[in-house]
């Protein structure tokens, strides 16, 4: 027996009834999984990097100088960090929810579909609606987004409860849907501004506007109120999922529908709630870039935000608190990649290929295993049932 071990654990050791430092025990091993895997996958993902700049006739140290440079443009200043937050903001939520989506076992590839339509839910209520304070016409904005965001995650979530249409396919041509959507409004007199051919919409009233909140002190820091939208909807998420009856019913189906049916839990009710709460979470995303960010509705306005959700909530692990941390991460990328290409030369598609490295080696944890030689258990990430379910 180990000597380490407390006379406490000892006596749970011998006794078999007592399951609590077993449990203990499984507890520790699942939270070394769930940090050390991501955190080894991006300093593979990083690695690579330095050998990538190599290649292509760069030294060492240019490497290193296009990292500093790197660090520097998502860290190293208060405007810095003010941009990483700007960029992680939307990838909070599109990341929470593809995260929802694959607790309850479906993979909602469609986020982008639902952010843009939130978008232009909240943008028509961020113009269309003038003389009202900003305490009550902001609320409205974002909630338009919401519901414009739900009402699309609801289509692909009632195909799949009653017709059994897998959502990937359905999430996939509801975003070519919205896309064509968005470019066919922003041509007609409701949208289109005035004086203008092409297509952009009219500007939010300063009333629907996300307060930049840190502008007192540099009019340069682009930080919004979006921020603390994004980290209530993830406590909010934390809290759905792992403390209410109605979130151990998503995680139950997502582990196994059958069983979960058979248990007396409505799989229908499921599926459809979770796509719409998914499709309210990319709503608000889109909603958070037109009033935050961009002040209005210009052809494809969430630049691709959807389709980073799905690899937000694949690093974090589809733990609310991780798919904070793993949006930091990435709007730390997207913020340091332009400082490296104007200080060190190097090309910013070089983060896309360390983003997707750093995926691959998520989603593959025993690759890492193997390449660490780590002696932790690793158990393989179950993204969601398979095109049958």
């Amino acid at each position: 027996m180990n000597k380490n071990l407390t006379a406490e654990e000892k006596n749970e050791l011998v006794n078999p009834k007592d399951r609590g430092f077993t449990q203990r025990l499984a507890t520790a091993t699942d939270w070394r999984t769930a940090l050390l895997i991501p955190a080894l996958a991006v300093l593979t993902a990083l690695i690579i990097g330095v050998v990538i700049i190599m290649v292509t006739g760069s030294s060492f140290s240019d490497a290193m100088e296009a990292y500093k440079a790197l660090l520097q443009g998502s860290v190293g200043s208060l405007r810095a960090i003010s941009e990483t937050l700007t960029a992680a903001t939307p990838l909070i939520l599109s990341g929470l929810s593809v995260a929802l989506a694959f607790r309850a076992g479906l993979f909602n590839i469609g986020g982008e579909g639902q952010a843009l339509i939130g978008g232009m839910f909240a943008v028509w209520v961020g113009f269309s609606i003038t003389g009202l304070p900003i305490y009550v016409h902001l609320p409205l904005a974002v909630l338009a987004g919401i519901v414009g965001g739900a009402i699309y995650g609801f289509i692909p979530g009632i195909l799949k409860a009653k017709t059994g249409a897998h959502e990937v396919i359905t999430t996939i041509m509801l975003n070519y849907i919205a896309l064509r959507l968005v470019d066919y409004f922003l041509k007609t007199s409701i949208f289109q501004r005035e004086g203008r051919n092409d297509p952009v919409s009219k500007n939010v009233e300063a009333t629907a506007e996300l307060p930049a909140f840190l502008s007192s002190v540099d009019p340069a820091l682009r930080v919004h109120a979006g921020l603390f939208v994004a980290l209530a909807a993830a406590f909010f998420i934390y809290w759905l999922l792992f403390r209410t009856t109605i979130g151990f019913e998503f995680r139950a189906v997502g582990a196994n529908p059958s069983a979960a049916r058979y248990a007396g839990i409505s799989v229908t009710r499921v599926y459809i709630l979770v796509m719409m709460i998914a499709g309210a979470l990319a709503g608000t995303a889109g909603a958070g870039q037109v009033l935050g960010v961009l002040g209005r509705a210009t052809p494809g306005f969430t630049a691709d935000l959807g389709f980073d959700g799905i690899a937000v909530a694949l690093l974090g692990r589809s733990n609310p608190w991780g798919v904070v941390a793993a949006a930091i991460l990435f709007g730390g990328l997207r913020a340091g990649g332009q400082q490296m290409q104007v200080s060190a030369n190097v090309g910013i598609d070089l983060i896309a290929v360390i983003q997707g490295l750093i995926i691959m080696f998520v989603a593959a944890p025993a690759l890492i295993a193997a390449i660490y030689r780590l002696k932790t258990p690793v158990a393989s990430t179950q993204i969601s049932k398979g095109w049958a379910s």
